[in-house]
């Protein structure tokens, strides 16, 4: 009865000590696949982080609107004069701010400058858009007497262009800066009979 009463402590033990063993092999599984989940998920924020917050692009500089201010024009001799008031946002969809240098909107008629506008430097915050309104006056004095301005002028249409550079950077966090720039080509349609700047298109 002994030497049985032996044999079953000894195996009770034997089976107890098992099944901390296995108890223990479980624990460390489970370690190791939380381990690994959380080293997939520190993976996948930090390739969210990079494609999205770290990735910085080039802002959008655009002209959203103009006013005809005054307006004068003739077609013999041909000519025009006008004051414009026009409105122009920058679009930054980057994660840092954006802070531009001053630059110049050229406006043409048939690849002619016909006048300029200064943009004031500035900062566009991080996902936002900064409007900014100027003024600009126009005239014909540089279209050559050979354009077909004074058919224009009869029909009540004229094509005007403008185009401009806007440089700066973009800062993150305070931590990082890139050089950015963004680019302004429009083309818009003046009524000479309304007083309205129309089909206003940007690239």
């Amino acid at each position: 009865m002994a030497g049985q009463s032996y044999e079953q402590r000894k195996t009770g033990t034997e089976s107890a000590a098992e099944a901390s063993k296995e108890l223990k092999r479980k624990k460390r599984m489970k370690l190791v696949v939380y381990a690994a989940a959380f080293a997939i998920f520190q993976t996948i924020v930090i390739l969210v982080f990079s494609l999205t917050v770290m990735r910085i692009k080039n802002p959008k500089f655009r002209l959203t609107s103009v006013t005809v201010e005054d307006l004068t024009a003739a077609p013999t001799p041909v000519s025009f004069n006008m004051k414009l008031s026009a409105q122009v946002a920058v679009k930054n969809t980057n994660f840092g701010h954006f802070k531009f240098d001053n630059t110049t909107i050229w406006f043409d008629y048939g690849g002619v400058g016909v006048g300029e506008a200064i943009v004031a430097r500035g900062r566009s915050k991080a996902r936002s858009t900064k409007k900014m309104n100027v003024t600009v006056e126009l005239n014909s004095n540089n279209i050559p007497n050979n354009s077909s301005l004074e058919n224009d002028i009869k029909a009540g249409f004229v094509a005007l262009t403008c185009h401009s550079k806007l440089s700066g950077k973009v800062q993150l966090m305070k931590l990082i800066k890139k050089k950015k720039s963004a680019e302004m080509s429009c083309a818009m349609l003046l009524n000479m009979e309304t007083r309205v700047v129309q089909d206003i298109n940007c690239q």
